[in-house]
């Protein structure tokens, strides 16, 4: 939303067509709050977790293996002949096995409380009931639902069974129920911050990663006048252990996606050498440059 509006702002000096909403009270918790115990699964008390959580470790630069303990960034792109084979597949089909996998998939609750805009009070100092509309709130509005396999489970499921496990973690937040529980949640707990136990790594854990979706993120529209952008991705540095993977449209060939991975240098060489034909690393070439 910022990043569209500047750009209009920039290339034509007229107002955005869409005005921001700064109505926090859209998240107000309910009286009396109340949510599901599942909620208590999916988020954790930062004060209740060991004080010998494990950090983003420090390199080993004398074993030479300064990468192996840390996060990296690499680009890739997928063709969209790609994509809709994995599609269908989905739908018609030397590790630890006893270690476990978490995957958290970032879930948008703005279309989920879209009807608490009209049930809210009107006017406030930012704008009147007409520009409160979820769709326009300026902030985040997310949960992370995750869920959890062990090494050997996954590599007995077909790639449709994994689909099936992913589609079932997501359903459980892709409700309003979910997030209006969640805010009670952060209501009854206050003033302690909280974090997804998707982002604290046990020793049980095999690896865990976190994927949003930038599918919807207007690339396009983000010109500040010199003409409209050859590429747009994400960057996410972090000091955790978790990685996180982030598909948004390509502007070069319609279909195609551009996916942005943080991953450990082990999960990014499996990437490479085991689906080099569908993670294809991004180059000048493919931008037409």
């Amino acid at each position: 939303m910022f990043l569209v509006a500047w750009a209009h702002i920039a290339s034509t000096r007229n107002p955005i067509p869409t005005t921001p909403s700064f109505r926090r009270s859209l998240l107000n918790p309910r009286r009396p709050g109340h949510y599901h115990h599942s909620i208590d699964n999916m988020y954790v008390l930062i004060s209740s977790l060991p004080l010998n959580h494990p950090k983003d470790p420090e390199p080993d630069e004398e074993n030479g293996d300064e990468d192996d303990g840390h996060l990296l960034s690499r680009i890739y792109y997928i063709d969209a002949e790609e994509i809709n084979r994995k599609r269908m597949l989905v739908a018609s089909a030397g590790d630890d096995v006893s270690k476990r996998c978490k995957m958290g998939v970032v879930v948008n609750g703005r279309e989920r409380l879209n009807n608490r805009s009209s049930s809210r009070g009107h006017g406030d100092v930012y704008g009147d009931a007409a520009n409160c509309s979820m769709q326009n709130y300026f902030g985040n509005v997310l949960s992370v639902p995750y869920g959890e396999e062990t090494v050997g489970e996954l590599k007995s499921m077909e790639l449709s069974q994994v689909a099936d496990a992913v589609h079932k973690c997501v359903a459980e937040a892709t409700n309003e129920e979910h997030f209006l529980g969640l805010i009670d949640w952060v209501e009854s707990h206050r003033p302690e911050k909280a974090i997804v136990k998707v982002y604290c790594k046990e020793d049980t854990d095999e690896a865990a990663v976190v994927v949003s979706s930038g599918q919807w993120f207007p690339v396009t529209q983000v010109e500040f006048g010199w003409g409209p952008p050859d590429f747009g991705s994400y960057h996410f540095p972090w000091g955790g252990q978790t990685g996180y993977v982030m598909p948004m449209p390509s502007t070069s060939k319609d279909g195609d996606w551009i996916v942005y991975m943080h991953l450990l240098k082990k999960h990014l060489d499996l990437v490479e050498s085991k689906a080099a034909h569908v993670f294809k690393p991004l180059c000048p070439s493919y931008l037409n440059l």
